[in-house]
C-alpha cells in the first residue's frame, strides 16, 4: 500500500545534482538552489527528497543531508557525464525509476517541484500516472537562451514545446523575478499560473569575513584592487567581455589591478574548452601577470574570495536570476552586472552596484573604474547591498514562501486532479537524438 505524507515534497532536478560539488560541469546555480531550498524546507518541517540523475557509477545512490532531507540518484541512460542537451531520450527511464522508487519505499508523492525543462517533462508524465500537484522553476528559458547563441542545438524544438506545455498545464510555475515572469508571459504563453518567489543566499556563510582577513588568507596584497568573477566557464557567461573590459581599464597602468576568474572546468568538456579560450584571450591581451584562475571555489574558500574582492562582475548575456550577485552582496561586495533578466531585480543601480548592457566592454570598463576609483562609495554600495540581501533574499524566507505555496496548492487540489496533457510531438523517440 502506498502512503502519502502531508508535508512530503519531491524536488526533481534531472541534470542538477543537489549533492554535487559546485563548480563542476553542469553544477552551478540550479544545484545550489535545489539543495538550499531542500535543506531549508527540511528545517521548517518538510520531508524532502531531491531526485537527480546518476552520472557516475561510483556515486552513492542516496546522500543523506539531514534526517529528513536526502538526494536520491536514479538511473537514466549510462552512468556517465552527459550534456543536458543529450538527456531527453533518457527521461522515460527516469520516470520509470522514480515510480519504482515509490513502490520500494511504499510512498506516493502528492507534491513535486520540478527544476529546468527536463524535469518539467518528467513531472508532467508523473502527473498523468498519479494524482499530484506539480510546481516548476525554469532556471532558464529556451526562448531567451536560443536568441543569445549562434549554434542552436537539435533539442531546441522539444525544449520550447515542453516549456510551453508546462506553463499551460501544471498547477503553478515559480518565477524567481518579475523580469522572468514577464519573459514567460511574452515569450512562452499567456496561460497558466505564475507566482514570483526570488532565490536566496546564506547570510551566515557570507558576510562575516573582513576584506583584510580574506586577503591574508588568500595571499592577496591589501593594496590591490580586485575584480572578481565567479561561475561556470560558458560563452553565455560573458567572461570574455570582462577580460577585455579589464584590459581597457585606466587603473591597469597603476600596477595594483587584479582580476580573479573563479570556477572549475573539466578538461576536454565544453567548460574546459571555454577555460582554455579565456586563458588564450588573457595572454593575448597581456593580462597574465594580473590574472588568477583559482579553479573550483567551494564552501571552504568561496566566502574568502567574495570578501577579498573590491567588486564582483557578472557579465552574463542572460540570467533568469543569478545566485552569484546575492552571494557577493551578502559579502558586502558591490556588483557590476549585465542589465538582463533577474540581474535587473537583484542589483539596484547606484545603490548596490551598477548595471551595464551585455557584451558592452567599454561600459564594463567604465563601471569597474568608477567603483574602484572611489573606495568610500565602494564601501557604501557594499553595506547597502548586504542590507538588501538581509531584507529580501534569505533562504529562510524563500523556503517559507515556497512552503506556504505548497500548502495552498495541496489544499486546492481535488481528490483526483486533472491530468496534464503532454503533446505526443514532444515525447522522446529513439530516432530523435539531440
Amino acid at each position: 500500500m502506498l502512503l502519502t505524507q502531508e508535508k512530503r515534497v519531491a524536488l526533481i532536478s534531472v541534470c542538477g545534482d543537489p549533492a554535487a560539488e559546485i563548480g563542476q560541469e553542469e553544477a552551478g546555480g540550479e544545484n545550489v538552489y535545489v539543495r538550499q531550498v531542500g535543506q531549508t524546507l527540511a528545517q521548517q518541517g518538510w520531508q524532502v527528497d531531491m531526485f537527480t540523475r546518476r552520472n557516475d557509477p561510483e556515486q552513492a545512490a542516496i546522500v543523506q543531508h539531514l534526517p529528513n532531507c536526502r538526494t536520491i540518484r536514479l538511473s537514466a541512460g549510462p552512468a556517465t557525464y552527459m550534456h543536458r542537451d543529450h538527456l531527453f531520450e533518457h527521461l522515460p527511464e527516469f520516470v520509470d525509476q522514480f515510480q519504482r522508487f515509490q513502490q520500494r519505499e511504499g510512498v506516493q508523492y502528492s507534491l513535486v517541484h520540478t527544476h529546468y525543462w527536463l524535469a518539467a517533462w518528467v513531472g508532467m508524465q508523473l502527473k498523468q500516472a498519479q494524482p499530484l500537484v506539480q510546481l516548476h522553476t525554469y532556471h532558464s528559458l529556451g526562448a531567451i537562451k536560443y536568441n543569445t547563441v549562434s549554434d542552436v542545438p537539435a533539442i531546441a524544438t522539444q525544449r520550447l514545446e515542453v516549456e510551453k506545455a508546462c506553463l499551460e498545464t501544471i498547477n503553478c510555475v515559480v518565477a524567481t523575478s518579475p523580469q522572468e515572469q514577464e519573459h514567460m508571459r511574452t515569450l512562452v504563453s499567456k496561460k497558466g499560473r505564475i507566482e514570483v518567489i526570488p532565490c536566496g543566499t546564506d547570510l551566515d556563510k557570507f558576510g562575516n569575513i573582513s576584506q583584510l582577513e580574506a586577503r591574508q588568507q588568500l595571499g592577496i596584497d591589501p593594496k590591490s584592487k580586485v575584480v572578481l568573477y565567479v561561475g561556470r566557464f560558458d560563452p553565455r557567461k560573458g567572461i570574455e567581455t570582462l577580460v577585455r573590459a579589464v584590459a581597457k581599464s585606466s587603473l591597469r597602468d597603476q600596477g595594483d589591478l587584479r582580476l580573479v576568474i573563479g570556477g572549475g572546468s573539466r578538461p576536454g568538456q565544453s567548460d574546459g574548452k571555454e577555460r582554455d579560450r579565456i586563458g588564450g584571450i588573457v595572454s593575448e591581451l597581456g593580462l597574465d601577470s594580473i590574472t588568477t584562475f583559482p579553479g573550483r571555489l567551494d564552501d571552504s574558500n568561496l566566502p574568502f574570495y567574495y570578501a577579498a574582492a573590491d567588486v564582483c562582475v557578472v557579465p552574463s548575456h542572460y540570467e533568469p536570476f543569478g545566485l552569484v550577485p546575492l552571494e557577493a552582496m551578502a559579502s558586502r561586495t558591490p556588483v557590476i552586472a549585465s542589465n538582463v533578466g533577474g540581474l535587473k531585480f537583484t542589483v539596484v543601480p547606484e545603490v548596490t552596484g551598477l548595471l551595464v548592457p551585455p557584451k558592452d566592454e567599454l561600459g564594463f570598463t567604465t563601471a569597474i573604474d568608477r567603483i574602484l576609483s572611489d573606495p568610500a562609495w565602494r564601501n557604501q554600495l557594499g553595506e547597502t547591498a548586504r542590507q538588501r540581501v538581509e531584507i529580501a533574499f534569505s533562504w529562510q524566507s524563500v523556503a517559507a514562501n515556497l512552503g506556504q505555496l505548497y500548502t495552498s496548492l495541496l489544499a486546492q487540489a481535488t481528490a483526483i486532479p486533472a491530468k496534464s496533457v503532454v503533446p505526443a510531438a514532444i515525447a522522446p523517440k529513439k530516432d530523435r537524438v539531440a
